[in-house]
């Protein structure tokens, strides 16, 4: 019987010379977060390890929601740019549907919110603080109107950016 020598290296499949850097989520949930406790702001309570909406319990410790810190410091989780002619001209449709859209997400997963929306000739950005909510509005408009969507997730551990568009 053969025995393989433990000495043989075994390279990885990909090798970078450049070391990945990993960033650190601030938004993320503390591992040392409270059992049981309740954002102050959008009265959303954490309970079992995720943030619901629900009656808050009494002897809830307070704790601001990624979703309301996020949207206190201005940084979006993620942006969705809606650009083109035909943007422009039924520009009103599109929002409505991105407004059910955060509506029906929301009402599942409290962190899943708009921030902003933004409006000009050049298109319509849309801020959100998570980044299920910007791949579902893409893929809504997309869906609905069709139109070219790229969702680019490079620099998904800071910002997700979704662009839709359609002359």
């Amino acid at each position: 019987m053969k025995v393989r020598a433990q000495f043989v290296k075994v390279r990885p499949v990909r090798w970078s010379p450049f070391p990945v850097e990993h960033i650190t989520d601030r938004y993320k949930q503390p591992t040392a977060a409270p059992i049981l406790a309740t954002c102050p702001v959008c009265h959303a309570v954490f309970m079992r390890g995720h943030w619901q909406w629900r009656a808050a319990p009494s002897g809830a410790a307070h704790l601001v929601c990624s979703a309301c810190a996020r949207t206190a410091d201005g940084l979006p989780a993620a942006r969705v740019v809606l650009a083109g002619g035909f943007e422009a001209t039924h520009r009103q449709e599109i929002l409505a549907l991105v407004r059910h859209r955060e509506a029906g997400l929301r009402a599942q997963h409290p962190m899943e919110r708009l921030m902003s929306i933004e409006s000009d000739e050049q298109g319509t950005v849309i801020a959100t603080t998570g980044v299920h909510l910007a791949r579902d509005i893409g893929n809504a408009i997309h869906h609905a109107y069709r139109g070219k969507l790229t969702i680019d997730y490079d620099h998904a551990e800071t910002e997700l950016h979704v662009n839709w568009l359609r002359d």
